[in-house]
């Protein structure tokens, strides 16, 4: 856990970012595909009401030594229907085990047949026997009294999160919500699940775990991006991705501390009790709370700032947002163009004899061929400047050391060759003539 921490403390002073606004079209596709299955399988498999909701009889016996094929048989044969659904439900902690058949509605007397032929059958007396009808109109009220309780409460969060930020977050929200409504809802159709009044219950229990941490994430974006226009220092999916990531550890720690208990109850609670309300409650409870934090963290934000990144302002600021690192990456390149030609340069110095230091006027004392040739040239360059002061004729291809030609016309200055520092250490070999 220290070392989660410290990832969550590194992602909140933004030294590490994961990208989830940016990647909202591969949230999206992933989404897409799975709302798909989720909306197919609704169509062609359909929900599994429980007797609750559709109304019917309900006869839960002792196993024995029965299996189901012979209870479907004797129950189907009664008059009790083929459509009749046979469970098998364990007791570990009683040590127990019992069939439970659900039917459509019976007449009382096709009632009575379905429970003489299991009694007969399975040499069961009518004490050991148990017999529950429900009517259709008790699971149309439950139906109807729900879908009353999603409305209201869906208008509810609406008015609270338009109030409370604005109406593009309760948008954004809300879309959060119908995509974790139609996935758990097309798990139990794909699945097969029995859909009970404890799954409704259950239902409405992770829109609102779902709503609660989608609120946490956008009030953390309000305040990331208060003052965000002014000051122009990121966009508007950039402030979000960065708040995203503050609340990420703080959601997963949320999510896992909720699951666990609810796990438990599925997996080793249900084993021990058996299927009952209990296990429906948990069930949705477990895949409602996976769908609601992936909702929080993949679709909600990345929605949001989807429609913000609308706006005229906003869609000003990241246009600034780019220019300005736009030129921040031009100026880095030229920098480093720069100093890419300041090394070449310091390589080539480098490179050079250590003998090659020159000055600006060292080709006098030059050794060698190329000294006395430089040295006859100052010579010669100063001969022809006192001959050209005093009005004498100066010779041929000669001038004077400060350029002047025969002709008084001045040249530019003549460029002379390096000494190098043993040249400057030796004398020249020739000796100026006066």
């Amino acid at each position: 856990m220290s070392a989660l921490g410290g990832i969550g403390g590194k992602l909140y002073r933004g030294e590490v970012s994961v990208e989830f606004v940016g990647r909202q079209r591969l949230w999206y596709t992933i989404s897409g595909v799975i709302l798909a299955v989720s909306i197919i399988a609704l169509a062609v498999f359909g929900l599994n009401f429980s007797v609750d909701f559709k109304g019917g009889s309900v006869f839960q016996f002792p196993a024995g030594t029965a299996t189901i094929s012979q209870v479907r048989t004797v129950v189907s044969g009664a008059g009790g229907g083929g459509d009749a659904i046979v469970q098998h439900v364990d007791n570990v902690q009683k040590g127990t085990a019992s069939w439970t058949v659900q039917t459509h509605q019976l007449t009382p007397a096709q009632r009575n047949a379905v429970e003489s032929a299991i009694g007969r059958t399975f040499h069961l007396t009518p004490d050991q026997i148990s017999v529950q009808y429900v009517g259709a109109s008790w699971g149309s009220q439950i139906s109807r009294k729900a879908l009353q309780a999603l409305i209201a409460f869906l208008v509810v969060i609406v008015i609270y999160l338009s109030i409370a930020f604005e109406w593009k977050m309760a948008a954004a929200a809300l879309i959060a919500l119908a995509h974790d409504i139609v996935i758990t809802v097309g798990v139990y159709a794909l699945l097969g699940f029995q859909v009970s009044p404890a799954s409704v219950i259950g239902l409405l229990t992770i829109l609102g775990y779902s709503l609660y941490d989608t609120v946490v994430v956008f009030d953390k974006v309000r305040e990331n991006t208060a003052g965000l226009l002014g000051s122009g220092r990121a966009t508007y999916s950039q402030a979000a991705n960065q708040a995203l990531n503050q609340t990420l550890v703080r959601s997963i720690n949320t999510s896992i501390i909720a699951l666990l208990p609810v796990a438990a109850i599925l997996f080793i609670g249900a084993g021990l009790l058996g299927a009952g309300e209990l296990k429906d409650l948990a069930l949705v409870l477990f895949v409602g709370m996976l769908s609601g934090t992936y909702s929080s963290i993949c679709i909600a934000t990345p929605v949001l700032a989807d429609l913000k990144e609308r706006e005229p302002q906003y869609k000003a600021l990241a246009k600034r947002v780019s220019q300005r690192a736009a030129s921040g990456r031009a100026a880095k390149r030229e920098a480093a163009r720069a100093g890419a030609r300041n090394g070449t340069a310091a390589g080539v110095v480098s490179g050079s004899d250590p003998d090659d230091e020159a000055g600006p006027d060292d080709g006098a004392g030059l050794a060698g061929p190329a000294g006395d040739e430089v040295a006859g040239d100052e010579v010669a360059g100063d001969e022809a400047a006192g001959a050209a002061a005093a009005g004498e004729p100066v010779p041929a291809g000669r001038t004077s050391s400060r350029g002047a030609t025969p002709g008084g016309q001045r040249q530019g200055p003549r460029q002379q060759p390096r000494r190098t520092s043993a040249a400057r250490r030796r004398p020249s070999g020739k000796k100026k003539r006066r």
